[in-house]
């Protein structure tokens, strides 16, 4: 890549490299996925239970705490910063009558005649309590959700009232009749699992502690979308405890095998759905919170188990018949989560203090295990999930109240691998591709008989493009690195189209007219001509060399046919050439037609019958 030509092009991705590890400690470069918000259709974007809320006394500052425990403050109602204050006792005053049975009455500050009070929903009287006015009803439900739980009103304003409950905070500056959230930036997000991490297009979706399942698309920009629940764990869990005969507390499946942990610190093992068991009794007890096994090797397995004031960490290498230790010196302190790696020996543990790895070969003694945390850059909050991707390449960590967070996998350090550079998936390599070599700081490369050029170089990621003049069926890498020389061979097709994608996974989609970048809060129009930035389209017409940015006038043309499609309908393209000015980068342009639904809609290239990968773009007639 140019970096004098791109800069643009590397902000719109996201493209940062992570520096060297330092004293043994990867210094990696986590992104947020998401925010910190649920769409769930009140009256904003809702956030997580808080049960506290007052006012500084001069009525500058407003306090919140959450359930969860944490105390926050803010001054223009946009912005949060922890704050070591004490909650003042809620004075809750006597009505003439209550508008619902259990119902809290408060008094506003600023006016004296003035009473609210607080339950199902939030009501105001100003007759003292005589009468009510429900000031959150919609139909049979409330615009702030339901659970409502404490109230205040501004020592300077008689008209503003804040109130919380179990989706966040809610403001009113009109004595209650219109509402505004207060949750935006405030980190409540009530997540308390990773269901699923983004795949091929994919959403990432969450567990929350109110019982809702959320999704985040690429490119959304409001807040994580509540959805219906996806696998049903809880039913598994059921019908296991019935079949088993015990409390099933944890599972994990993948492909035939099923793992299953009780709350009696038992761990049972199949390999054949569920058909037969292995038994595996832990005679200390507990209660087995997490599981995790690989979809690749059925027989491996880890685990987390809670025995008393100890959490413990397990792992099998065969089928459960035995389970490791792997938790001396493992920082103390509750652990909820684990994911590893089964060829590096990689085990990532999610604790109250952080997200911590190790390597644990077969046959270490675990005495011998260092335990490193990986928390430098994160928010300083419980890690309480902890996922690796498919291919093993990025890993995800979920934040109490701050949401989901990725990076590189760090035992990609000790295991390097070569990915597509448009979205770091495992994908063919085509004439002219960019390839991005994840865990290595290349220094040199050849692709068969040919030099490949080296766009760029960190430790944590490398970009090289493929030569144009390259053929065969398999392509063979050799690199020189800074850990020392490394070989790989990857199948080559003509073409491997791919989209580019940024680091929170919004597709490189840009508004033909403006340049502006397409997503959730920027959609495209019905008519509107877009460029699209892929990469493996092969090779053009006229040839070009390799590490040489494309001219401004007159790029080559893509040889191949390239054809788009928009929810699986034709769209025309017209044109596709190597993007001007830009290294290894192909420029597909697309018109719209003039009518279009409104909503998010996927797109994907294909070239020779090969797919890209599926994006999704945002549309409005």
């Amino acid at each position: 890549m140019c970096r004098n030509a791109t800069d643009r092009l590397v902000l719109a991705l996201g493209l940062v490299l992570a520096a060297a590890p330092v004293f043994g400690q990867p210094v990696l470069d986590w992104r947020h996925i998401g925010n910190s918000v649920v769409e769930v259709g009140l009256a904003g974007l809702a956030g997580g239970p808080v049960d506290r809320v007052w006012y500084s006394p001069d009525g500058a500052q407003l306090y919140i705490r959450t359930r969860s425990g944490f105390t926050f403050a803010t001054m223009d109602f946009e912005h949060w910063t922890p704050a070591k204050v004490e909650a003042p006792a809620a004075e809750t005053v006597a009505a003439i009558r209550l508008p619902e049975s259990g119902a809290a009455v408060r008094l506003h500050p600023g006016r004296a005649s003035r009473l609210y009070a607080i339950g199902g929903h939030a009501y105001r009287s100003d007759d003292g309590g005589a009468s009510w006015t429900n000031l959150t009803a919609l139909k049979t439900r409330s615009i702030l959700g339901p659970g409502l739980s404490d109230a205040a009103g501004s020592p300077g304003n008689p008209e503003e009232l804040v109130v919380a409950g179990a989706f966040g905070v809610w403001r009113s500056l009109d004595g209650g009749l219109s509402w505004s959230g207060l949750n935006d930036t405030l980190p409540n997000l009530p997540v308390t699992r990773l269901v699923s991490v983004p795949a091929a297009g994919s959403a990432a979706r969450i567990e929350l502690g109110n019982g809702i399942e959320a999704e985040w698309h690429a490119g959304e920009k409001s807040g994580w979308r509540a959805v219906p629940p996806l696998n049903g764990e809880d039913e598994q869990r059921q019908a296991l405890s019935i079949a088993l005969a015990a409390e099933v507390t944890a599972l994990a499946r993948a492909g035939e095998s099923i793992y299953a942990g009780s709350n009696d610190g038992r761990l049972w093992a199949s390999l054949d759905q569920g058909r037969s068991w292995r038994l595996f009794r832990l005679p200390e007890g507990g209660t087995v919170r997490n599981l995790f096994t690989d979809a690749r090797e059925p027989l491996f397995a880890a685990a987390i188990l809670e025995a008393g004031q100890r959490t413990r960490v397990l792992r099998t290498i065969n089928g459960g018949a035995f389970w490791d230790d792997l938790s001396d010196n493992l920082p103390a302190g509750k652990a909820y989560a684990v994911a590893a790696d089964r060829l590096t020996g990689a085990v990532y543990v999610a604790a109250a203090s952080g997200v911590y790895m190790t390597y644990a070969q077969p046959g270490q003694p675990a005495s011998a295990l260092v335990w490193t945390p990986l928390g430098r850059g994160l928010p300083a909050a419980e890690a309480l999930d902890v996922r690796l991707d498919a291919a093993g390449n990025q890993l995800y960590a979920a934040l109490a109240g701050y949401g989901v967070y990725a990076t590189i996998a760090p035992h990609r350090f000790r295991d390097p691998r070569v990915v597509s550079a448009a979205d770091l998936a495992d994908r063919a390599a085509a004439p002219g591709a960019l390839l991005t070599v994840l865990g290595a700081e290349v220094r040199s490369a050849r692709a068969g008989d040919a030099a490949a050029p080296v766009l760029a170089a960190a430790a944590a990621e490398s970009q090289i493009q493929v030569p144009f003049e390259v053929s065969g069926a398999n392509l063979a890498l050799a690199l020189e690195s800074s850990a020392g020389p490394l070989s790989f061979g990857l199948p080559l097709e003509n073409t491997a189209p791919a989209i580019f994608a940024g680091g929170d996974g919004t597709p490189l989609i840009m508004d033909g007219e403006t340049g502006l970048l397409l997503d959730g809060s920027a959609p495209a129009r019905a008519s509107a001509r877009l460029q699209v930035f892929a990469t493996g389209l092969g090779r053009v017409t006229p040839e070009w060399k390799a590490g040489t940015p494309a001219p401004l006038d007159s790029p080559p043309k893509v040889a191949a046919t390239v054809r788009a499609y928009l929810d699986r309908e034709p769209v025309e393209v017209t044109r596709a050439i190597l993007a001007p000015g830009y290294i290894g980068f192909y420029l597909v342009e697309l018109q719209l037609p003039a009518i279009v639904n409104s909503g998010p809609a996927e797109l994907y290239l294909e070239i020779d019958g090969r797919a890209s990968n599926r994006v999704r773009l945002y549309l409005e007639p």
